[in-house]
């Protein structure tokens, strides 16, 4: 699995655990306000989740140039035809 895919899961994870705690106890996430409110966690928590999908797509896209990178590689051989065998 690719490195990006993979981070990106945690920090899509990370955006959901906020979202609950923040929709619970929002002084719990925003530590710095007096009376903290419940709307700054939504957007807090979107905004990472959004980061994190992004991450998702640039992961795929560079797993699908390297698939295609190794597909290139490999030598193209038909499958109705076969190498014969000399021995």
């Amino acid at each position: 699995m690719n490195t990006l895919i993979y981070y990106s899961f945690n920090v899509m994870i990370l955006a959901v655990v906020i979202l609950i705690i923040g929709m619970i106890k929002p002084k719990w996430i925003l530590l710095w306000m007096d009376k903290p409110g419940r709307l700054p966690i939504i957007a807090i928590a979107g905004a990472i989740f959004m980061a994190g999908a992004v991450m998702f797509g640039e992961g795929n896209k560079q797993k699908q140039q390297e698939q295609a990178a190794a597909a290139a590689k490999q030598p193209a051989q038909k499958g109705g035809e076969e190498v014969p065998d000399l021995h």
